[in-house]
């Protein structure tokens, strides 16, 4: 007799764990074009743009040269170097090779910097916004850490309120993550808003902070100033950093942080982890960093102009409130009205019929965490999509919304 087929379970923490909600609408999306739907998709943050040619031929050139086996877990000298002098460069800061850690993209530092300063199940805590990245959350959980939220409220342009975050700072607190320029609403923190942090911080010396500054190049208003710049917050600052948004470079995933006194602990995350980055993506990083940046420059530019496009039509359709975002390539605007005339419960059910009905993808605000309470509705855009998609894209969403919710195609 045959013993019945059993399924070992699943533990709790694998159970738990959550998810980023892009790639699980871009599936959404995927099966829809399978069937034949016509879809313009604003969900997945990536640049459309190929990586830069002259990167391009550096992996091969690699490839060509034999670097095919595994590096250093902390990355190769080359680019570590290249992404201290970089990352120096751009915050006024003198940061060594050695304080540099390399990764298979930015995303991994996040599990590894929870992990090396809170310890499971003790009731640490991890401060993060919201709404944000929600990896940010799913790995404050999965590490066994207590996730408290601090939130980003329209009225403030998307930027901490100090009273706020001070009021959630306890005995407990262990961790602070900050994200500017800002994954999912643009924002950026100001000059003004990091020295009141600071400030904060200062009367609580054991805080750690994770400056997730991937989207540093993209800032197009004002000065881009990083946390880590301002005095006493050098040494606590894990400044996280790579080359996935800046030279379109997300699946060659190649990220990077600069901490002094936890680059050994996150390199013995990655001997037990990952090993180490590819080497041939490794070696095109180095060439992303040094070489010719004009290809980086016309990308930003681009994205200025599709940033000042779909903010300004999205600002013609009735019941939709979009604030100009400072970086990054995402529009977060509010969709309350929109919600009520076209008869959505919310903006999930809002961002489903977009789809479905008017062939638009986008993300809901709770794919980010919970609702600030008070600020209403709202959906994401990526804009690192094409002028003519995104004219087509708000066009659908324009009709859908005037017609009351009917057919918006």
């Amino acid at each position: 007799m045959n013993a019945p087929h059993v399924v070992p379970r699943v533990s709790r923490r694998g159970d738990s764990l959550g998810t980023e909600n892009a790639f699980v609408v871009l599936a959404e999306v995927n099966d829809l074009v399978r069937q034949g739907r016509d879809i313009v998709s604003f969900c997945i943050g990536q640049p459309d743009f190929p990586t830069p040619t002259n990167i391009q031929d550096a992996a091969i050139a690699a490839i060509r040269g034999g670097k095919h086996g595994y590096t250093p877990s902390a990355g190769i000298d080359p680019l570590r170097a290249a992404a201290a002098a970089d990352m120096g460069r751009r915050r006024g800061l003198d940061i060594s090779p050695e304080e540099v850690v390399v990764a298979a993209g930015a995303k991994p530092f996040i599990a590894y910097a929870i992990a090396s300063v809170t310890d499971y199940g003790v009731g640490d805590e991890v401060i993060y916004p919201v709404p944000g990245f929600p990896i940010y959350e799913s790995q404050i959980i999965a590490n066994g850490a207590v996730p408290v939220p601090v939130h980003l409220r329209e009225s403030r342009d998307f930027a901490f309120d100090p009273h706020e975050l001070e009021t959630q700072i306890t005995e407990k607190t262990r961790l602070l993550i900050l994200n500017s320029p800002h994954n999912p609403t643009g924002g950026s923190l100001k000059r003004g808003d990091l020295e009141a942090i600071a400030d904060i911080l200062r009367m609580h010396p054991m805080l750690w902070v994770f400056a997730d500054e991937i989207y540093s190049r993209l800032l197009y208003d004002g000065e881009f100033v990083s946390l880590a710049s301002l005095p006493g917050m050098r040494e606590r600052t894990i400044i996280s950093d790579g080359a996935s948004k800046t030279w379109a470079m997300t699946g060659w995933r190649v990220g990077y942080i600069a901490n002094k006194t936890l680059a050994p602990v996150f390199t013995r995350w990655i001997t037990n982890t990952e090993s180490c980055a590819s080497q041939i993506s490794q070696w095109a990083a180095v060439e992303a960093i040094t070489g010719p940046q004009d290809a980086a420059d016309a990308m930003r530019r681009s994205f200025l102009e599709r940033r000042n496009l779909i903010v300004g039509l999205l600002n013609q359709v009735p019941g939709i409130d979009c604030k100009t975002p400072g970086g990054a390539f995402y529009a977060w605007p509010n969709v309350t009205e929109a919600c009520k005339r076209t008869h959505c419960a919310d903006s999930e059910e809002f961002r489903k019929r977009l789809l479905y009905e008017a062939g638009v993808a986008v993300l809901a605000d709770i794919h980010f965490g919970r609702r600030v309470a008070g600020d209403g509705q709202h959906i994401r855009f990526s804009y690192a999509a094409s002028p003519q998609a995104i004219t087509e894209g708000v066009a659908r969403i324009d009709a859908f919304v005037r017609k009351g919710g009917g057919q918006g195609k």
